[in-house]
């Protein structure tokens, strides 16, 4: 019996979605344990060392530290499944789902215009590095880019703050503009603080893969063809995409956290912000709504990465076509 292709396509994604879920079903079980594991009364450190008895059996109440664990967990994730919320933040009373919401969009705006950044420097850098193999050119690309790494996120925002910012005033120094052309207009520096950063890994391993695949056979064959080299090294960057699509999602997800710093740095309103003054605070509801949350959107990343590679290259669905094609029951 032939395996049908949908009914293999539909074991690979239905593979990666297991993947995902067993992936928060344990994130979940570590953002619950985190109160729980800390060192210390997680009540005494919200209220400070000279809390009163009753106001530290108050906050036990509140965080439903006083039941039983068994039945703090099933809590926890009722609440988390029905209402995608942690509890009331500590700090700022009202829902910790919220409160995230409601600072999602500033940190969405930052990694999307960092990534789309990553991606406009890192393809153009490492075609022309692999296309001038062992020239100036490649050793520049090569060198340059890695410069960045040695240099911390939050210097060279204050860099780009004080020299485009207050030196030159092409951006502001901080805070959003309103719209979307002045949502990007603020996105500028702290997205390409961001992009740097991660641009160097990109552009080493898309070298590396552009250069294995101009030497490969068929690359031969398109070029005794006599075909355009513009066509051949459309060909040429699609075989080498998928190793350095796998890295691009893996450094978008350091993305979500990576927002921190910048944010503080460029006074950004976003969840990093928030997590920032989350943890200062000890709202230990608020941080893990912020932990699933980007937990969730690690995870999201990760399915859609794996999804565009399977569709760029086959063999990533682990042989889906060949049970199609051979598979015998």
């Amino acid at each position: 019996m032939i395996t049908s292709r949908p009914a293999a396509l539909a074991k690979w994604l239905g593979g990666i979605v297991v993947h995902m879920l067993l992936v928060l079903v344990l994130v979940t079980i570590g953002v619950f344990l985190i109160v729980r594991l800390v060192p210390g009364d997680p009540a005494q450190m919200v209220l400070g060392l000279k809390a009163r008895p009753e106001q530290i059996a108050d906050m036990h109440h509140r965080l439903g530290l006083d039941q039983p664990i068994g039945k703090q967990f099933t809590s926890f994730v009722g609440t988390l499944l029905t209402t995608g919320d942690t509890g009331q933040s500590i700090a700022y009373n009202v829902s910790s789902r919220a409160l995230v919401l409601d600072r999602l969009p500033v940190s969405l705006w930052l990694i999307c215009c960092s990534a789309v950044l990553v991606v406009a420097i890192s393809l153009p850098l490492a075609m022309t590095a692999a296309l001038h193999k062992g020239s100036w050119v490649d050793q520049l690309v090569r060198i340059v880019p890695t410069i960045t790494l040695g240099m911390p996120e939050f210097w060279v925002g204050l860099v780009f703050v004080l020299l485009f910012a207050v030196t030159l005033k092409i951006f502001p120094v901080g805070g959003t503009q309103p719209g979307i052309d002045g949502m990007l207009y603020s996105m500028a520096l702290p997205s390409l603080t961001i992009a740097l950063a991660q641009t160097p890994f990109i552009v080493r391993s898309l070298r590396t893969r552009i250069l294995d695949v101009l030497q490969s056979d068929f690359v031969v064959t398109l070029r005794a063809a006599h075909l355009p080299e513009r066509v051949i090294h459309r060909h040429v960057l699609r075989n080498a995409l998928l190793p350095a699509l796998q890295l691009y999602g893996m450094k978008i997800s350091f993305l979500v956290g990576g927002t921190l710093v910048v944010e503080q740095v460029f006074g950004l309103k976003g969840v990093g912000s928030l997590l920032f003054s989350a943890i200062t605070a000890r709202d230990f509801p608020l941080i893990q709504a912020i932990a699933i949350y980007c937990a969730l959107g690690v995870v999201l990343i990760s399915v859609i990465v794996e999804i565009l590679g399977g569709l760029i290259d086959y063999r990533v669905r682990g042989g889906a076509e060949q049970t199609m094609a051979g598979g015998v029951a």
